[in-house]
């Protein structure tokens, strides 16, 4: 259950509105989902969270756009937002994520989580070749 109620005419505030052009231009498509509906109750929050998603997401770099909705989903799935693992899972399908890519990724999500549990109950000490200051 949502912990806020989004507005009922989010665009009638300008503000709003211009975020939600520059998603429908961002992404090529009219939908605007409920992530960004919900943070439309605060326009200066919606501002600033799509600036930095659209910078990082939609911003052409050194990754590719569907490894980024891999790594997005992976790190969804670590932090347990289940909204995100779903929203991230579908751009990553929508860019060409296969059906075996997405089994690949979910074995590597699980072997990570559970690597990572392990040695954190161990406590091993890092390598110091895996150190960026040995390097």
């Amino acid at each position: 259950m949502a912990t806020i109620t989004p507005p009922a005419d989010p665009e009638s505030d300008p503000r709003v509105s211009a975020v939600f052009a520059d998603i429908r231009a961002t992404r090529g498509s009219d939908f605007i989902n409920n992530v960004w509906r919900y943070l439309a109750f605060d326009p200066a929050l919606l501002e600033a969270t799509w600036a930095e998603v659209k910078a990082v997401m939609a911003t052409p770099s050194a990754l590719d756009p569907k490894l980024k909705e891999m790594i997005y989903a992976a790190v969804s799935i670590a932090n347990a937002c289940d909204y995100c693992t779903h929203s991230h899972l579908a751009a990553a399908r929508a860019k060409g994520m296969t059906p075996a890519e997405q089994a690949d990724f979910f074995r590597v999500v699980a072997s990570a989580g559970k690597t990572n549990h392990l040695l954190n109950a161990l406590r091993v000490p890092v390598d110091a070749a895996f150190l960026m200051e040995d390097k």
